[in-house]
C-alpha cells in the first residue's frame, strides 16, 4: 500500500507563536522545523501547553470556503456581480454555483490547515505519557487532543464527504491520521471509520476535567466542560439523536450559560466614511456605521472577549466580504431585531470598491470583515435544546429555549416572545432564528442533515441564478443561468483539492460526481 507524509511538514513544519508567558526553552523547541530526520525534544507538559495555547496562527480559524459561499446564506447574484466584478474572485464564483471542475485545482487552505491541527493532536498524544509534568495536566492534555481531532474530522468530513446516512456509510470518507508517523497510509477510510473516530475521540474529551471559566476568565481557546459538551450535541444534532443534542446541550449550558444581551451589550464601532461616484453630479459622502467588533483586525482584545465562546473557532473569509442573500435578509425584523442594526451593515459594498457609479448592498460583519464564531456558542445550545424540543414534540419547551435567546437580540416589546401552534410550525421557528444567529457558519451543516433526516418538510432545494463561467472568467455577456443543487446531489461532499491528489500519489481518490 502506498503512503503519504503529512504535507504540512514541507509546507509549515512546527513555528508557534504564543504570547501567554512560554518560557526560553519552550520557544526553542517550538522554532525547529520537523523533517523525517529531525529528531525533537519535547520533555514536559508545558512545552505541549504552549503548542496547544497557539490559538492565533493554529487553531481559531476555519478556512472553509464551501461554509462561506456555497449555501442560500449567501447572496451573489448576477446583478451583484456585474455592479463590481473586481470585488468577487473567481473562487467565490465557483463555490457560490457548486462547480466540481475548477474548484479542485483552487489553492484550498482549509483541507491542509484541519490537518495540520490533527497533526499537532496527534503529538500530543503521542508525547504526553512520554513528558514530566503533573498528571492534572496530562488528562487536560489528552482530552484536548482528542477534542481537536475530533472537531477537524468533523468539519472535514461534512465538507469534503456525503452526508452520513445508511446508504452513504460505506462511501468515500476521509484519510485518518492517527499517529505522527510518515508512513500512514492517505487512504481513504469508509464514511463510518470516519464518524467511528469522531465518536471515540469524542467520548475521550468528555473525560476532561477542566472548567470553562478560571480565576474569573473564560479559557475558552482550549478544551473544556462547555466547549466539549457543547461540540458533542452539535454532532448529535447533526446525526438526528435529538435526545443526546438535548442531553449534551443542557450539559453544556449548565457548565456555561452567559448570553451577550445586544440592547446593553453591543456597541457601534469606528465609523468609516466613503465617497461615491467621485467627480458627478451624484458625488457624496456616506458612512457607513460598524459594529465594535469590528474595529480590530490583529488584536484579539474583542474576539477572546465575546461572552458567548464556549470553544473559540471562528470561520475567516479572506475577501471580506459575507454578502446576505435577500432571502437571509428577509427573515430578520429590520425594526427590532438588533442583529440586523449592528451585524448587518448597510451599503457595505462601498468599503469593497462599489462607489463609482455606486451599488448599494449590505454585509455581514462580526469581527472585523473576515471572522465570525463557529465555535460552539450558548447562543447555539439554546437553539440545540429548542429544535431538539420541537422534533419531540415539546412545542412549549422549544419556544422556551428560543425565546431566551431572543429577548438577548431584540429590542423589548411584544415580538419578541415566539409562539407555535404545532410541531412543524415549532420546527420552522427554529430554522429561521438559527439562520438569523448563526448564518453561513452553520447553514450548509444544518441543510445536509435537513436534507437527510426523517422529517420532509426541513427539506432545502437551493437555487441561484448566475452567469456562465469558465476557470478564469465570468462571461456576463451571455444569459444568465440557473444552477441548482438537488438534495440527492453527489455535491454536497465538495472537490478535494488536487493538490492532495498529487501529493499523496493517487492513493486519495477524488470525489466522484
Amino acid at each position: 500500500m502506498k503512503t503519504i507524509q503529512y504535507k504540512i511538514f514541507s509546507l509549515i513544519g512546527i513555528t508557534t507563536v504564543l504570547s501567554l508567558g512560554a518560557c526560553k526553552k519552550v520557544d526553542d523547541f517550538l522554532s525547529v522545523a520537523p523533517s523525517k530526520t529531525t529528531s525533537l525534544v519535547v520533555t514536559t507538559t508545558d512545552q505541549l501547553n504552549a503548542l496547544l495555547n497557539n490559538y492565533a496562527t493554529i487553531f481559531s480559524a476555519e478556512t472553509n470556503s464551501t461554509a462561506i459561499y456555497s449555501t442560500d446564506d449567501f447572496g451573489l447574484t448576477s446583478t451583484l456581480y456585474s455592479a463590481g466584478s473586481s470585488a468577487w474572485t473567481m473562487e467565490g464564483v465557483e463555490y457560490n454555483v457548486w462547480d466540481i471542475t475548477s474548484i479542485p485545482d483552487l489553492t484550498n487552505t482549509f483541507w491542509t490547515n484541519e490537518y495540520r491541527k490533527i497533526f499537532y493532536a496527534n503529538m500530543v498524544l503521542d508525547y504526553v505519557g512520554k513528558v514530566t509534568g503533573p498528571d492534572a495536566d496530562k488528562a487536560a492534555l489528552t482530552a484536548d487532543a482528542h477534542f481537536i481531532r475530533a472537531y477537524s474530522y468533523w468539519v472535514l468530513a461534512n465538507t469534503f464527504c456525503l452526508p452520513y446516512t445508511d446508504a452513504n456509510k460505506n462511501e468515500a470518507g476521509l484519510p485518518l491520521k492517527l499517529t505522527i508517523s510518515f508512513n500512514e497510509s492517505a487512504e481513504r477510510q469508509p464514511l463510518s471509520k470516519v464518524y467511528d473516530q469522531i465518536e471515540a475521540d469524542l467520548t475521550e474529551a468528555l473525560k476532561t476535567e477542566v472548567p470553562l471559566v478560571q480565576n474569573g476568565t473564560a479559557r475558552h481557546w482550549r478544551a473544556n466542560k462547555a466547549a466539549v459538551n457543547g461540540f458533542v450535541a452539535r454532532y448529535w444534532l447533526n446525526r438526528g439523536d435529538y435526545k443526546k443534542a438535548n442531553q449534551y446541550a443542557t450539559a453544556a449550558l449548565a457548565e456555561y450559560s452567559r448570553l451577550v444581551d445586544y440592547n446593553t451589550e453591543m456597541k457601534n464601532g469606528r465609523p468609516n466614511t466613503y465617497i461615491i461616484n467621485s467627480g458627478t453630479p451624484q458625488q457624496q459622502s456616506v458612512t457607513l456605521q460598524f459594529p465594535y467588533t469590528h474595529d480590530n483586525q490583529v488584536d484579539y482584545t474583542d474576539m477572546l472577549g465575546w461572552k458567548e465562546f464556549m470553544y473559540f473557532r471562528m470561520l475567516s473569509h479572506g475577501s471580506w466580504w459575507y454578502a446576505p442573500s435577500q432571502d437571509l435578509l428577509s427573515l430578520y425584523d429590520q425594526a427590532h431585531d438588533l442583529r440586523y442594526k449592528y451585524n448587518v451593515v448597510q451599503n457595505y459594498s462601498y468599503d469593497r470598491g462599489l462607489v463609482k457609479p455606486s451599488y448599494s448592498y449590505p454585509g455581514y460583519v462580526f469581527f472585523f470583515k473576515d471572522r465570525i464564531p463557529s465555535g460552539p456558542t450558548v447562543a447555539e445550545m439554546y437553539l440545540t435544546v429548542a429544535e431538539a424540543a420541537a422534533h419531540t414534540g415539546d412545542v412549549t419547551g422549544a419556544m422556551t429555549a428560543l425565546n431566551k435567546l431572543r429577548e438577548k437580540r431584540m429590542v423589548p416589546g411584544s415580538w419578541v416572545n415566539l409562539t407555535a401552534t404545532d410541531k412543524d410550525d415549532a420546527i420552522k421557528k427554529v430554522i429561521d432564528e438559527r439562520r438569523r444567529e448563526m448564518p453561513f457558519v452553520q447553514r450548509w451543516f444544518d441543510i445536509r442533515r435537513y436534507n437527510n433526516n426523517e422529517y420532509a418538510n426541513d427539506d432545502v432545494i437551493m437555487t441561484k441564478s448566475f452567469y456562465p463561467y469558465t476557470a478564469s472568467k465570468v462571461s456576463t455577456t451571455e444569459a444568465v443561468q440557473t444552477y441548482t443543487l438537488p438534495k440527492d446531489s453527489r455535491r454536497w461532499a465538495a472537490p478535494i483539492p488536487t493538490t492532495e491528489i498529487i501529493s499523496s500519489n493517487g492513493v486519495i481518490k477524488q470525489n466522484t460526481y
